[in-house]
């Protein structure tokens, strides 16, 4: 017994039904040219008509009497805030603000001192009035968790101004 497998039956009624496909969309045109026809007949429809464009007032800038946004407000140089170059430097002005840390306070008398150690590991005893970092940072108030200072920073101007900083206690 063998079994014979017909594949000729499938494949005809797959060519015959291509064929009545394509026999199907062939089939003339009239149907779409009579919906043209009709559409064509209908009369037209009404546009409206643009919207009125509003009449453009001009504005006046009258600066002349403000100040200038690139120039500063406070005038800079002789007078102006300048770090004191006579004055004698401390030891902690040597490092930059980023590498001293503050590792505690202790109280001697009614005077607070701030804790701070410098990058080769020494703890530096500092009290308000000192002066640390690089910026002629002064100290202005010690806390249990940090030491408040003003900076004498270039202002970009050619003067100087004043900047908080802070030195937080480490964990």
């Amino acid at each position: 017994m063998s079994t014979k497998i017909h594949t000729r039956g499938p494949m005809q009624a797959c060519a015959a039904l291509v064929c009545l496909a394509l026999v199907a969309c062939s089939g003339g045109d009239g149907s779409v040219q009579r919906f043209i026809a009709r559409v064509d007949r209908q009369p037209g429809g009404r546009v409206e008509p643009l919207p009125k464009v509003p009449k453009y007032e001009t504005f006046t800038y009258d600066d002349q009497d403000m100040r200038s946004p690139f120039v500063p407000s406070e005038p800079t140089g002789v007078g102006s805030i300048r770090p004191d170059s006579s004055r004698a430097r401390q030891y902690l002005e040597r490092f930059p603000l980023d590498t001293l840390k503050m590792v505690g306070t202790m109280r001697l008398g009614k005077t607070v001192y701030g804790l701070v150690q410098t990058n080769d590991g020494i703890v530096h005893r500092v009290k308000v009035g000192n002066y640390m970092g690089q910026n002629d940072g002064r100290i202005i108030q010690i806390t249990p968790t940090q030491i408040r200072l003003v900076e004498i920073v270039p202002d970009g101007l050619g003067g100087f101004m004043k900047r908080p900083a802070a030195l937080g206690l480490s964990q």
